[in-house]
């Protein structure tokens, strides 16, 4: 927590530099949450959006919610707009998903009085609509109850936000009320009902974060280096810019119509090292720190790379923009593209509409001079030619276990969260962990992991000894390399209605069967994905495992029957060389006895692994 004179100075730089709309986010960033200084004053230099009437987390002291002035639609081209022809386009032409920002409390408080019931409710708002909100209908396979998608920049999280994760979906029960960290260093609440919705929009934003804008047609969470702040190897500490890009995308996480109509979804990533910690190359904005510009001696900055996606249709990798970016700019940078994006992308085929269409169909050099025109609007030099790569070999670091900061006598210590998936109980063991060893701070990562900065050397046995990461317990500080710590996993079909087959218990079970059989070398990284859509990532993997149709022989009846089933792939590279892996094998019945041998030869075949005696 800062100190009261560092508050004041971040309260009169605040009035005095960004006016009344920044200092009350300064107040709110100090006052509620007592914020640490790189946050609050993120919070202070951006604002709440001119499109609300008054601060949203005002509304108990006025005593009524304020209006939204200004939809998404308003801020795109009539002609932009009127060129939408995609299911979704109409749906937002007829209500903008922003009217939910303030819709969700008044449905909310309609279906907790009774005066409406679920079968009243308006069919795209629930599907759709709502996702602007944050709130995910799982109606196949949950009817009635919804996932809420958070935005945590930079997967920080502190011991009172973890609690209010807890809080917020215990009374759902342990199947459905449960928590997951995702592949964005992001936080997934689930089994919320939507009485409550009111409820949790505004216990998120009370605590620091939000889920407005996590949806759809809206950027996504914003990724960065889980260890900033604490890597010997750091370049630039992502954590202020990754506050800052959210804070002007989102308004402070209370909701910003000026970027939520964009043709398709938007993902950014913040590398600040050559371990590429955030997977710029799969990000359709890549910011790759690298402060060796030849014409900015000194001065911290970003190569940048656009355009990287997957998709059931297509699986790209970035491009290099050829573009150097000053840190200090990276905002200005993500709005100015962001703008090109929401003005000039297709809104027609949905397999279409992602940045890197825009980019082949207009080329960079136009794209380059449209982005140039957005920074001059914001009192930005045009962009620099790219630095030069680094040179010589560098391997990405595994992270879990026990290392070294740069601060002398301090440690992070990374945390194995086994797919991600967390209980109430688990989140507050480690809300009390963070709060007892690492200055109630915690950090997600991209591989659905924890880790706990700043502990001092003097207390790492205690914390290793800890019941919480012991005695069988799912969390847990491995120090030998096993397959559980390396397994990745979207939802799958338990909760999404896109899933082809359950990954996330099948995913624990195997990695179980697969370490009790065998002594692995190295890391190697398993990401399950349950459909072509590929949350799980399963092409950046050592092996991916892809949900797919199977067949095989019925033993009693002898004839060919359909079964869940999985694509492999091979060969996946993140860090500063990425690649892609390849399809190596399709249709492997997915079931574990079938699988487990399957993958045990893969393992000792190609990545080195022994059995056990």
């Amino acid at each position: 927590m800062s100190s009261p004179s560092v508050r004041l100075a971040i309260l009169a730089l605040a009035t005095a530099a960004s006016g009344v709309g920044a200092g009350r986010v300064a107040q709110s960033a100090v006052r509620r949450l007592g914020l640490r200084p790189w946050r609050a004053a993120v919070a202070a230099s951006t604002g709440v959006s001119d499109a609300w009437e008054f601060d949203p987390l005002e509304h108990k002291e006025r005593g009524r919610r304020p209006k939204l002035l200004k939809t998404g639609s308003d801020y795109v081209p009539a002609e932009t707009i009127a060129a939408g022809t995609n299911k979704i386009e109409k749906v937002k032409n007829e209500k903008d998903g922003t009217a939910l920002w303030t819709e969700i409390h008044e449905l909310s408080a309609k279906l907790r009085s009774g005066e409406s019931t679920w079968e009243d409710l308006n069919l795209d708002d629930v599907e759709l609509r709502l996702k602007w909100a944050g709130f995910f209908h799982r109606g196949k396979h949950a009817p009635k109850t919804f996932m809420v998608r958070l935005k945590v920049p930079n997967g920080v999280v502190t011991s009172k936000q973890a609690r209010v994760f807890a809080d917020l979906v215990e009374p759902y029960g342990d199947k459905l009320g449960v928590i997951d960290i995702t592949t964005r260093m992001n936080i997934q609440l689930r089994g919320v009902k939507l009485e409550d919705g009111s409820h949790v929009v505004d216990s998120l934003l009370e605590c620091g974060l939000g889920s407005l804008m996590t949806g759809l047609d809206n950027v996504r969470n914003l990724v960065g280096n889980p260890i900033a702040g604490v890597d010997p190897n750091e370049i630039i500490d992502t954590r202020a810019v990754c506050d800052e890009i959210n804070s002007a995308i989102t308004g402070a996480f209370r909701g910003n119509p000026e970027y939520a109509n964009l043709p398709r979804k938007f993902n950014i990533a913040v590398s600040g090292s050559r371990d590429d910690f955030s997977h710029t190359s799969i990000n359709d904005i890549g910011l790759q720190a690298n402060n060796d510009h030849p014409e900015a001696q000194g001065v911290e900055g970003f190569n940048v790379v656009l355009g990287g996606y997957f998709s059931i249709k297509r699986t790209v990798e970035s491009i290099d923009m050829d573009a150097w970016v000053p840190a200090k700019y990276a905002s200005a940078f993500s709005l100015a593209v962001l703008e090109v994006f929401r003005d000039h992308g297709s809104r027609g085929d949905r397999q279409k509409t992602r940045l890197m269409w825009l980019l082949e169909d207009k080329g960079l050099p136009w794209f380059r001079e449209m982005v140039n025109a957005g920074l001059a609007k914001r009192g930005v030099a045009p962009l620099l030619v790219a630095a030069p790569n680094p040179t010589g070999t560098y391997h990405r670091r595994d992270i879990l276990g026990v290392h070294a900061q740069k601060q002398a006598g301090k440690s992070w210590v990374g945390v194995t969260v086994p797919v991600g998936r967390i209980s109430c109980a688990e989140m507050r063991q480690i809300a009390d962990l963070a709060e007892k060893y690492s200055g109630s701070e915690m950090r997600l990562t991209v591989e659905q992991n924890v880790i706990l900065p700043n502990v001092d050397n003097a207390r790492l046995e205690e914390l290793l000894a800890e019941p919480a990461l012991n005695n069988g317990a799912k969390l847990r500080v491995e120090q030998d390399m096993s397959i559980m710590r390396g397994i990745v996993s979207c939802t799958g079909s338990e909760f999404c209605g896109q899933g082809l087959v359950e990954t996330k218990h099948r995913a624990v079970r195997i990695a179980e069967r697969l370490d009790a059989m065998l002594i692995m070398p190295k890391l190697v990284r398993v990401h399950w994905t349950g459909c072509p859509n590929s949350c799980g990532q399963a092409q950046v993997g050592d092996i991916g495992l892809m949900g797919a149709p199977a067949r095989k022989v019925n033993e009693e009846t002898g004839k060919t029957m359909g079964v869940e089933g999985v694509q492999i792939f091979l060969g996946g590279e993140v860090g500063e060389h990425p690649e892609l892996g390849s399809k190596f094998e399709t249709a492997v019945p997915a079931n574990d006895d079938e699988l487990v041998p399957h993958l045990k030869a893969l393992l000792i075949s190609k990545f080195g692994a022994t059995l056990r005696n």
